[in-house]
Formats: structure tokens, C-alpha cells, sequence
């Protein structure tokens, strides 16, 4: 009898660890689709996810992380808007991924294996048609806040190109805290006189007018942020550079208590044929808010107003430490409101960009409104100082309000009839 026990219950474990979800055919499937894009060597997440081997160490960290919704980052309220770069889990996903780990993450039949992702070495992009780097590496010392450095790069286009993708790659990722690449046509007197590869760290600002807020000297083409890895557009879009432009770094480097140095490149894949519509980056922007010492749940407005027809292509919202919350809205010329996205909580390490599923028409004369809310108070954990009274400003500490977004037009119309004259703040950070 204790025999025939023990052989049933062989038989019934047996049975569960069958019926268990197993790595090769349930959860690399999941990798593939959701994480290994961040996972893998040479990108931003600590450690890869591409076999057996390297997953099995992390299978209750995988467990904690998916059940608790931290991994993958995605923080749009799922009631408003459909966007095409979702990367959140369904419920069945995180079943399967917990099931997986409390069953001991079992690997199951390597056959099983879907056929592996093949990724660009160093690109997520692709192999670029063009690979723009800083001419020379830049130092960061070990110790001390750092001034926001900008930097201009030669192009060297003899004719207009359209761009279909775009990449920021840092040298020094350890270092680099963001970058932002801007477009400097060839009419921009941005830094004109400046020479190529040599920092420039501007004077304090001066107030900015409706009128330079409504000329977009210089437009944005990628950017390097938490949680931002490349840029690409829909088939028939692309963004803009004419003949004799070049670029311009904006670049924030973190010092760690270890110098060292940076080479960052940018990768450009152009695209093979005239898009039907192009591209351009446009904010809606606050400079004159003021959050005051304590505050727990601060707002601030914006709001940017369209003086013809556009496609909303993606949102893109800022802010910093003290970001709690940010919503955009779109107010119809009609009279009626939609809200285009709700980010409950804001999170400082992942700011990402909500590429709409499908571009959404915004006839003319409608406005987006932005609305967020800043927690001031001693109960952020990450705020930088609660008794401080926080204004517009570049480094982290101080605070920024912008609700970036692409729109796309017919190719032919300039870029400045596109925006109402009073509401256009537009270019960069």
C-alpha cells in the first residue's frame, strides 16, 4: 500500500509539473514580445533575459516584478487612448510568468523555443544609413552638479533628407542622464558662431515671448531619456532635415563618484521614399508656474492651440522629481473634450512616450490642454528638498511642465502656419 502511494504521488507531481508553465514554450515568448528589447547586453536594464540559464536566477524577482505591475514600465490609465507601443502585461501573461516561478521555474523542451529575436548589434534601429558622433569623447569628473552641456555635430547633407527612425546611443550610459538631438537648419543662427564638438553651457535665460515660443528654430528629432530607447514613424511619415543642417546635442551628465567620459553617437535611417506627411514635435509648455514649500498636490496648465488640421502621432509628458500626476486633453472646436492620456502616477525613471495606435485627426482650431499636479511635501520620497519653493528650471531639482507631442501634416505646408500664433511654445528644453 505505501508503495502504491508513493508511486501515485509520483505520478500526480509528475502530472503538475507537465501542466506547468515551463520556460521554453510559456514565458519566452513573453520575454520576447515585452522585455527583451530592454533585457539584453549593451541596453539599459541590469540584466539580459534571452535564455534559460540567464532568466532562472530571476524568477522570483520576475514574479514580485510583473505581479506588482513595476515591470514592464507602462503607466497610462487603460481607459483612455490605445497606443501601438503598449508594453504593459495582460492578466493571463502575469499568471503565466507567476505560475512559472512558483512552479521552480521549470525550463521545459528546448524545441519548444520560439526561433530567437534578431537584434542590430548596438542599434534598435537597425543597421543607421548615417551614424553622427560627438567629434571628441567629453570628460565628467567624479564629484559635482554638472551644468547642461550643448553640443554641435556636422551633418553634412548635400540634399533634404526624410528620416524614418532615429537612435541615441550614450558612450557612457553610467554618466549620461538624458540627451535630447536637435535638427539646426541651415537659416538657425542657434549657436551659429560655435564651434563643432566644443561644449557651450548658455547664459541664464531671459523671459521667453509668445513670439519665440511660436518659432521653432531648431526641431527635435530623438531624445534619450528613462525608459526611451529610439524613435521610429509609421510608414508615409518621417521627420525633417533639410540640406546644410547639422545637429545639436543637449546633453546632462551625472557624476557618480567615478570620472570618466563620453562618446555618444546618433543613428539615422532615412527613409527610401518622400513620406505623405511630415513629423514635427511640438509642447505644450509652462515656465512662469511656482510650487510652493509643502505643497501636496500643486497644479499647473498648459495648453497649445492648432491653427490647422494635424494628426496626433504621440504624447511624450515631463516632469521631475516632484511630478505626481499628468493628463492631456483635447478641446474640439466644437466644444467637446477627450482625454488623450491619464498618467496616475508619474515616475521620474521611465518617461515614456504613448505612440497613439492610430494618429489621431485634430481639426483646426482645436487645443490641448495639460494639466499636472507636483507634490512638494515632505511624503515624496523623492523629493529633493520639501521646504524649497520650486520654479521652471533644467537641472532635476528644480521642476519642468511639459506636455510634448508629434504631429503630422501635409509636407508642403510651413511649419509655422501649423500653430496659433499665442499658443505656440515649440522646440526644446
Amino acid at each position: 500500500m505505501h508503495q502504491t502511494r508513493a508511486a501515485l504521488g509520483a505520478i500526480l507531481f509528475a502530472a503538475a509539473l507537465s501542466a506547468a508553465p515551463n520556460f521554453s514554450k510559456d514565458v519566452a515568448p513573453i520575454l520576447q514580445k515585452n522585455c527583451q528589447q530592454c533585457h539584453r547586453p549593451g541596453e539599459v536594464a541590469p540584466m539580459p533575459l534571452l535564455t534559460y540559464q540567464q532568466t532562472r536566477p530571476w524568477a522570483k524577482a520576475i514574479k514580485t516584478a510583473v505581479a506588482s505591475r513595476k515591470m514592464p514600465p507602462w503607466f497610462a490609465d487603460p481607459k483612455y487612448g490605445h497606443f501601438l507601443n503598449d508594453a504593459s502585461l495582460s492578466q493571463k501573461e502575469i499568471d503565466t510568468l507567476v505560475a512559472w516561478a512558483d512552479a521552480g521555474a521549470i525550463e521545459g523542451n528546448p524545441k519548444d523555443l520560439p526561433k530567437p529575436v534578431q537584434f542590430e548589434d548596438g542599434w534598435n534601429i537597425g543597421k543607421p544609413d548615417l551614424i553622427l558622433e560627438l567629434p571628441k569623447a567629453l570628460d565628467v569628473p567624479a564629484t559635482g552638479t554638472l551644468d547642461i552641456l550643448y553640443v554641435a555635430i556636422p551633418v553634412s547633407l548635400k540634399e533634404d533628407r526624410w528620416i524614418q527612425m532615429a537612435e541615441i546611443r550614450p558612450g557612457n550610459r553610467a554618466l549620461v542622464h538624458h540627451v535630447n538631438a536637435f535638427v539646426r537648419g541651415p537659416n538657425s543662427a542657434l549657436m551659429r558662431n560655435h564651434p563643432y564638438g566644443v561644449p557651450f553651457i548658455p547664459p541664464p535665460a531671459a523671459p521667453v515671448t509668445a513670439a519665440q515660443k511660436a518659432r521653432p528654430e531648431s526641431e527635435v528629432l530623438v531624445d534619450y531619456v528613462p525608459g526611451r530607447i529610439s524613435k521610429s514613424w509609421l510608414p508615409g511619415q518621417a521627420k525633417f532635415m533639410a540640406a546644410g543642417s547639422d545637429l545639436i546635442l543637449q546633453i546632462h551628465y551625472q557624476t557618480n563618484g567615478k570620472a570618466g567620459s563620453d562618446r555618444t553617437k546618433v543613428g539615422l535611417v532615412f527613409s527610401k521614399t518622400p513620406p505623405r506627411e511630415r513629423v514635427l514635435s511640438a509642447v505644450s509648455k509652462s515656465w512662469d508656474f511656482e510650487i510652493p514649500p509643502g505643497a501636496v498636490n500643486h497644479e499647473v496648465r498648459s495648453s497649445v492651440e492648432f491653427a490647422t488640421d494635424v494628426k496626433l502621432v504621440s504624447l511624450q509628458p515631463h516632469m521631475h522629481y516632484r511630478g505626481r500626476d499628468y493628463e492631456y486633453k483635447a478641446i474640439y472646436p466644437t466644444g467637446e473634450t477627450e482625454i488623450l492620456l491619464k498618467v496616475p502616477h508619474w515616475d521620474f525613471n521611465w518617461q515614456l512616450t504613448y505612440a497613439l495606435a492610430e494618429p489621431k485627426l485634430l481639426p483646426r482650431g482645436t487645443r490641448i490642454e495639460c494639466t499636472a499636479h507636483y507634490d512638494n511635501s515632505a511624503n515624496n520620497p523623492f523629493n529633493p528638498d520639501p521646504k524649497k519653493r520650486v520654479t521652471y528650471g533644467e537641472q532635476s531639482w528644480d521642476e519642468m511642465m511639459s506636455g510634448w507631442m508629434e504631429v503630422a501634416f501635409d509636407p508642403a505646408r510651413d511649419i509655422h502656419s501649423v500653430f496659433a500664433i499665442k499658443k505656440v511654445p515649440s522646440g526644446g528644453e
